[in-house]
């Protein structure tokens, strides 16, 4: 990712990686870095994340609503008692990524989450446990160095939690994928237009209590 600016120069400037689509600038400018404390969106994030494991994040931007439709706006409660015949039901819904394996896997994390908020407070309170120390973060976000930021020590050591506690689909890479959009972490690289707004907002973020 590298920050740039459309070739006419009349946008600001942004992480490439969000280039080519008005929703994925949308969302570049809206969304993605900007600290998240409500659990029914972070329970759709990480779901959505699992979902991508091998597609693109934009097929899945395109495809969010339907998702929203299909898994009863992501509550929680909801999905947890989502059973085979509504499993049948989307595996022929073509709004969303049709793979039983991962419509199982939601619904399975469903009560995972049920479980872990027994004995936690939010599950805010519990991803936002695992945000990094600001130290150990590059002081520059160069291209070069969000190059190799494929994962993490915080997003192995989240992945390592949530495995432990028989979440699915939630590998260290793609912890890190969800620990970036949540604003846990600030990727917006140094240049993108977005960045300031986005340190600006986790100033602002009320941590959640543990």
């Amino acid at each position: 990712m590298t920050a740039a600016a459309s070739p006419a120069g009349s946008e600001p400037l942004r992480c490439v990686w969000c280039d080519g689509s008005e929703l994925y600038r949308h969302y570049h400018d809206h969304e993605w870095g900007f600290p998240v404390g409500d659990d029914t969106r972070l329970f759709e994030k990480i779901c959505l994340e699992g979902f991508q494991a091998g597609l693109s994040w934009i097929t899945i931007l395109r495809k969010r609503e339907a998702f929203r439709a299909a898994f009863h706006g992501f509550d929680i409660a909801r999905v947890a008692r989502m059973g085979e015949a509504e499993v049948v039901r989307l595996l022929g819904d073509a709004g969303i990524v049709r793979h039983r394996g991962k419509i199982e896997a939601a619904i399975h994390n469903a009560r995972c989450a049920e479980e872990l908020l027994a004995s936690q407070p939010s599950l805010a309170a519990y991803f936002w446990s695992f945000e990094p120390d600001g130290a150990t973060r590059p002081q520059r976000l160069t291209r070069a160095a969000l190059r190799t930021m494929t994962e993490s020590e915080a997003s192995r050591a989240l992945s390592k939690d949530l495995k432990r506690r028989g979440w699915k689909f939630v590998g260290p890479t793609t912890m890190y994928a969800f620990m970036q959009a949540m604003g846990l972490v600030n990727d917006h690289e140094d240049g993108c237009h977005v960045r300031a707004a986005a340190v600006r907002a986790r100033e602002r973020f009320r941590h959640p209590a543990t």
